[in-house]
Formats: structure tokens, sequence, C-alpha cells
């Protein structure tokens, strides 16, 4: 019986002195109670929750109080932002902006000419996408930045997708007039997004999926352009690499044309050099921007003095003079095509929006302005429907234009409008022209174009950072570069959602411990020197509560709860009897979560251990009052913080030992 006594009173005591850094009721003020918000009428909670959702910036707040005329002014300066920033449009803007519309023009001309081949279309609708949407954007748009036309990507897309419906070959003029109907449904998707501040639909493309994405299609780009640089005739109509590579060697060598690949790699190597300059030296950026233009310019009259194209160097087709021919009456909005134009015109416009919001924000956070993310995509949308119709095919900001705009120094949206009058110019003077332009010099343009969207050092980065995005990542260039630009997003989508679904339903969880020498309970993993509370195990839960992961919580704490108290029990120690739910990062819960926390309850009653929450935030506050869960576990078993939480249950251990 004398060592009975002796046991207990060594328990009590190493009890007592695990717990002298706790702080004590005794030695602290009356631990406040967890208030339960006043609960909110349901309609104007789903009003208020709505408005968050949609009009997280309100744009009409503006007109609050203001004259009548005052209001007419702001809603035409909101519809047409040029009204705003044209009434301070001054001499030195203008001079900014003239250089900066001339060099962006340089690089247009060439790159519009390039993209609308990759889109299997005439050069012309090329220059033309280069002429209207620009001059739309500039009283619509609010990036004083960004450089409208045909990107890449894009083209690569709709070429991919077009291609599938009809032969662009066999039925040009079918093919071209679904061009129009997808550049059309792709304005009116844009347009919808912004006016329904849908915006954050586009949020599900990561970062990470486009990095993947950009550099497979880089990759398809560039192999695209084999094409003219090889001065291949019979070339594959599919763009995978292993199609492409097939094609190219199957016509080595005597399908290649070695005067093609000399005007080709030539100019290759001086795009390649000044862009290296330009990089190098940012003072410097004007030689790479007006390299294009200048190899245009240069291989054309190379072409035109030697007659090369009567000797095997194959040039662009000959462009009709004149500016866009409406194309209005060539639209599809009934037939077997109207599906298909819009099915297009949906990825087309949600991939081109993407790319042009990303450029907008970037050079809006750089410049310190603010960029209305739902107008923008209006603006972009009404610019495309006006496109359709005008001969132009889908048109958004482009990223190397809108780093040359920006550098050459534009300060408004007048450099669109400077571009599209030169590119007007070139359509009414000098189209014949490019009857001598060499595809092998545009083949070397688009190339050196896309290089700069292989970002390698994104893609290191992403590793480093999180192995499941660069999964996305890899997903989206294997997908796009093997198979299809489509499919590659199809797998990059998929890996995002998955992504997403596993943090949804595989919320983080944590054992917390006490940082020595202080009240601050975090994360015993992050932090080691955290030391657990002897008969106490305390739970953080990283999520908010619902119906896909509840049972998982619920799981995963019991899981937890029976590893501890066997490992105490291998150590002779005491077992778990308070279980503490840190819950201020839980910032809702549904009833299925409620219902779960209601069974680990009862599990809890059963192990004789008792259920504490601390720091339950407003929304699950009122949900758990609501429930009459707060009942259940007894008012008085939820606290402030841990810490009370802790110093309320240390002592009732003390006493039960």
């Amino acid at each position: 019986m004398a060592h009975s006594s002796i046991d207990e009173f060594e328990t009590k005591t190493d009890i007592a002195r695990l717990h002298s850094s706790c702080i004590y009721p005794e030695d602290l003020p009356r631990v406040p109670k967890v208030g339960v918000p006043t609960r909110q009428n349901l309609f104007k909670k789903i009003a208020e929750t709505t408005k968050e959702m949609f009009f997280p910036d309100d744009p009409l707040r503006q007109f609050k109080g203001q004259p009548r005329s005052k209001k007419f002014m702001l809603g035409l300066q909101y519809i047409f932002p040029i009204l705003e920033w044209g009434r301070n449009y001054n001499l030195i803007k203008f001079k900014g902006d003239l250089i900066a519309g001339l060099t962006i023009a340089s690089l247009s001309i060439p790159q519009g000419i390039g993209y609308a081949k990759l889109a299997n279309l005439s050069p012309k609708y090329g220059l033309y996408s280069g002429f209207v949407p620009p001059l739309v954007y500039a009283f619509l748009g609010t990036s004083r930045d960004i450089a409208i036309g045909p990107v890449a990507v894009v083209s690569l897309l709709m070429g991919s997708m077009l291609r599938n419906v009809i032969d662009p070959v066999i039925n040009a003029t079918e093919y071209t007039r679904l061009a129009f109907t997808a550049t059309f449904f792709a304005g009116i998707t844009q347009a919808a997004l912004g006016f329904f501040r849908l915006g954050f639909l586009i949020d599900f493309l990561s970062h990470a999926t486009i990095i993947g994405f950009m550099g497979g299609a880089a990759i398809t780009i560039g192999l695209q352009q084999l094409k003219g640089f090889l001065g291949i005739v019979n070339f594959t109509t599919q763009a995978d690499i292993v199609s492409v590579m097939r094609s190219v060697f199957s016509a080595a060598p005597h399908g290649w044309s070695w005067q093609n690949i000399l005007i080709g790699a030539s100019f290759l190597i001086f795009l390649l050099i000044t862009k290296y300059i330009g990089k190098k030296n940012k003072k410097l950026f004007w030689v790479s921007a007006i390299a294009p233009f200048t190899s245009l310019v240069l291989a054309t009259f190379f072409v035109y003095i030697t007659h090369a194209q009567q000797n095997g160097v194959q040039t662009v087709s000959n462009i009709q003079k004149g500016i866009n021919p409406s194309s209005a009456n060539e639209l599809y909005f009934t037939g077997t095509y109207l599906v298909s134009g819009i099915r297009i015109g949906v990825v087309a416009g949600m991939i081109a929006l993407t790319e042009s919001i990303a450029i907008g924000r970037t050079f809006a956070s750089v410049n310190d302005y603010q960029l209305d993310g739902n107008k923008e995509m209006m603006s972009l949308g009404l610019m495309n429907v006006v496109g359709s119709v005008t001969s132009c095919y889908v048109t958004t900001g482009s990223f190397s234009r809108s780093a040359v705009n920006y550098m050459a120094g534009c300060k408004t949206a007048a450099s669109n409008i400077v571009m599209a009058i030169i590119v007007l110019l070139v359509l009414e003077l000098i189209t014949p022209v490019f009857a001598y332009t060499p595809n092998a010099v545009i083949s070397a343009i688009i190339i050196s174009a896309v290089v700069s969207l292989i970002d390698i050092e994104a893609a290191v980065l992403i590793w480093k950072t999180d192995k499941f995005d660069f999964l996305a990542c890899l997903g989206a260039f294997i997908g796009t570069v093997f198979d299809s630009v489509e499919i590659g997003l199809l797998i990059a989508v998929c890996i995002s959602f998955i992504k997403i679904l596993l943090q949804v339903t595989r919320p983080r969880t944590a054992i917390l411990g006490n940082i020595p020498r202080t009240t601050v309970y975090r994360n015993i993993q992050q932090y080691p020197e955290a030391t657990k509370v002897p008969g106490v195990l305390i739970v953080r839960v990283d999520s908010a509560i619902y119906f896909s992961n509840s049972n998982y919580v619920r799981e995963r704490i019991l899981r937890w709860l029976t590893d501890e108290d066997e490992q105490l029990k291998a150590k002779d120690l005491p077992r778990i009897q308070f279980l503490i739910i840190e819950m201020s990062p839980i910032t809702d819960i549904d009833t299925s979560g409620i219902h779960s926390l209601e069974e680990l309850n009862r599990s809890l009653q059963k192990r004789n251990v008792q259920f504490v929450i601390a720091n339950p935030g407003p929304e699950v506050m009122e949900k758990l009052h609501a429930s009459k869960f707060t009942d259940l576990i007894d008012n008085k078993n939820i606290f402030v913080t841990v810490k009370d939480a802790v110093a309320t249950c240390a002592p009732k251990m003390v006493e039960e030992a």
C-alpha cells in the first residue's frame, strides 16, 4: 500500500511539473466566452454573398449622390474610357504613343501574316485583324499597355479545331466562314463573362497550367514552321510532334529546299541576336522590336531583285489591296456548322481572355493603376464581335507586343490607334508587295517570337514549389506537344480539378504543441521545439468542413487519438482526457460537417474523452448554435483561444489524477 501511495504521489507530481508552464485560471482574468453572432436575415445574407461574388469592386458606387447630368457623363466614361483619359491628353503623351504605336506596328504586320497562316487562313486576315480590333479596343479597353492583334497560341488553337471540322484547302470558303462564326461566339462568350461578372471562371486555368500549355504550344508552333523554313511542299496537317517529325524526315533530303533553308536560317540567327541584345540591354529594346519588320523588308526586297521565287523560294500569296470587307452575311447562325462555331468560339474566347487578362493585370501592377477585369472582358468581347463582321478572326492582347508597347513608352491606349493606322496604310498601299515575301522569313519571325513562350525558369520554380502544380504543367505540355492543343488543355484542366478535389476532400490537419515559455500553440511538425500537453490532444483543421470532407476529418482525428493513446500507454503515461479542436481556420461548416462532429462527440464519450473547441468563427459558431451542438458539448467547453482551453483543462487533469 505504501508503494502504491508513492507511485500515486509521483504521478501527480509529474503532471503538475509538466503543467508548470501553463497559465491557470486563478492566474488570469476571467476566461471570456465565445459570442454567438446575431442571426442574419436569409435574403439579406444571400444578397450580400451574391454582391461579394459578382460585385467585389462595385463600379456603380461612383454614381451615388451625383446629379443626372453627371451620371450620364460618368456612364459614357465607363462605357468609353477614352472619354476619361482623352480629356487630359497632351502632346507629351502623344509622342510616347506615336513611338510605341510605330514600334508595335512593325511587329504586328509580319506576325499578323504569319499567325493567319498558323490558323490556316489567308495572310490578309492577319492584317485585317490588326486594323479594326485595335481601334475598337482603344475606345473600350481599360488597359493602357495592351497591344491588340492576332496571337500565336489562339491562332494555333483555332487552326487545329477548325481543321477538324472543315478542310482549309478543299473548302477554303466554308473554313473562313466558320472562323468568322467562331470569332463571333468567342466575342459573345467574353462579353457575357464580363457582363454577368463571371470572370472568376478563367481562374480555373492555373498559372502552372498556363506555363505548361504555353510551352507546349510554342514547341508545336515552332514545329509547324518547319514547312516554310525547309520549303517542304507536302506537309502533314497534324500538329503533334510525332506526325510533324515523320513528315519532316520523310521529305528529307530531296523534299527540302536549300534556298528556303538559307533564307530562314540567316534571318532566324539575325532575329535571335537582336532579341538577345534587347534582353541584355533594356534601352536597346527597339533593336529586337523592329527586327521582324526589317527582316520582312530585306527578305522581300532580296526576292524581288533576284526573282528567287522562280528558283524554288516559296512566297506569301498575293494579298489584295483595301481595308476589311464586311463578313456579317458570312456567319453561320443555322445549319450543321453552327454548333461547331459555338464550341470553337467558346474555347478560343476563354484562352484569349485568359492571356489578355493576365497581361493586363501584370502591366497594371507594374504601372500602379486599376484594371477593371469584368469591363476588360466586355471590351474584348465587343471587339471580337465587331471583328467577326469585318473579316477578322479572334484577337486578344499579345504579350510580346504589349511588352514592346510598354518599353517603347506608351502612355495610353492611343498606341493601338497609331498601330491600326499604320496597318491601314499597309492595306491600302503596299499589300501587293507581300507576293515577294518568302515563307521562310515568316517562319523565322514566328519561331523567334514563340521562343519567349517557353519559360523554363518558371517550370523549375513550380517543380521546387509544388509537385502537383508541376504535374499539371507537365500534363499540359505533353498533351499539347504529343497530341493537340485541345488535349493539352483538357489534361491540364483535369489535373487542376483533381488537385482541387484532393484539397477539398483531404484537408490539411495538424497536431498542435506549446511553444516553450509562451502561450502560443503551433504545428509540432513545423516547430519541433513545440511540446504536447500531457493528457490533451490539440488538433487544427485547416479547411472548411463540408459533406465532401467531414467523414475524413472525423476519421483522421479519431486515428490520431488512437495513435496517441497507444504511444502513451506504451510509455506508461496518462491517457488523453481532452480533445481540443482549434477552429479558427474553419471558415464554414455545413450540416454534414455538424453531423460528423456529433458522431465524433459520441465516439469521444465512449472513450471518456471530453470534446473542447477553441476560437470558432462567426459563421461556424452561428451554425453550431442553431443546430444545438453547443448544448451537446456544453457551452463551458467552448473557448476563445487554445490557451484558455488548456488552462481550464489542465487543473481538471491534475484533480482527476
